[in-house]
Order: structure tokens, then sequence, then C-alpha cells
């Protein structure tokens, strides 16, 4: 992280950022700023912490946790292997802030934050679902997009594109046979 006078734009830190880089000087590992949407980079295990203190300080005043998605490296080599991306807003300061937390493969989890944000419950599960991601401390871990027996983690770039997954027969539901009928 090199902070310079004569950054650009680009690379000089934003209020944000400088504000993180105050409070949290240890957890920060890089930072971006491009046409005001800042980025931060933080270890994974400062994510609570980090989230809690965007979310209380009138400063940041995040009141919405907007998406919650990850990335995955592999076809780049990148050690580590993911990424699981925040995108926050602050609808009292009219700004919005991305904070980024790398995961390795090895050891592929990362503190849940479904306490701070209620949504966050189903983007968690939603994340976890598609990439195997664990959200350590979330109430309830389970498929959300996928069926319980599907087998991986299908937005994994090492996921086999031909695989062939248990076919589950359909299940009637009674809601189903009477929904829009007198």
């Amino acid at each position: 992280m090199t902070e310079t006078t004569t950054a650009p734009e680009s690379e000089a830190p934003g209020a944000l950022t400088t504000l993180l880089q105050q409070q949290f000087s240890d957890t920060l590992l890089d930072f971006h700023n491009h046409r005001g949407d800042e980025t931060v980079r933080i270890k994974r295990g400062a994510i609570v912490p980090v989230c809690q203190f965007l979310r209380d300080d009138p400063r940041c005043k995040f009141e919405l946790m907007v998406d919650l998605t990850a990335v995955d490296y592999f076809e780049q080599g990148r050690d580590p292997r993911f990424e699981v991306v925040y995108h926050f807003k602050s609808l009292a300061h009219g700004h919005r802030l991305r904070v980024k937390a790398p995961v390795p493969e090895d050891d592929c989890r990362v503190d849940s934050i479904h306490e701070l944000w209620k949504a966050v419950n189903w983007y968690e599960r939603e994340c976890w679902d598609m990439f195997g991601i664990e959200f350590t401390g979330h109430p309830n871990l389970t498929r959300l997009l996928m069926y319980e027996q599907f087998e991986g983690h299908p937005l994994r770039k090492d996921y086999p594109m031909d695989r062939q997954q248990p076919i589950m027969e359909l299940r009637e539901i009674d809601e189903r046979n009477q929904y829009g009928r007198a």
C-alpha cells in the first residue's frame, strides 16, 4: 500500500479509506478509488469489527448492505483464490463503499455479519451455495438456489461444466394444485 502526495485520483485514498486507515491500520491490505467509488481490501478476520464500525460510526453510517458476492481467481492462479466482496451504501451521506476480504482455498471461511444487517442472511447463503465459502456463525447455512442433493458449488471456476447431478423427482405441492382455484 503506497501513498504519495502526487498519486493519481484512482490511487489517492478517499475520505472513507482514510478513516479506515486511521481506525484499522493493521487490517487494511490495499485500497483504490475510482470516480468516487472507494474499495478497500481488509484481512478476513477483521470483517466483523470493520463492518460494525461502518454501520455504527456517524461519519460512515452505512445503513444498507447492498450486495455480497465472491470472486474466484482460479484461472488467474492468484493466492488466495477467493475474495468475498461486500457493497455498502449510506443513505445519510450518499456514499458507497466496496469491502473485499481475501479467502484462501484451503480454509474457505469468513465470519458472518448477519447480525449487523438482517438481509445478509440470504446473501451469505447464496455465496455459500454458489462458491462454497463458509460463513462462520451463520444461523442457517443451507442451500438457497440449488437443491439439497446438488453436489459441488457451480460458480467455482474449476466446477466441471459436464458434471451430471442427481436427478430429483418432482414433488407435488398442495398449494400448486389449489392456486388460483375457488
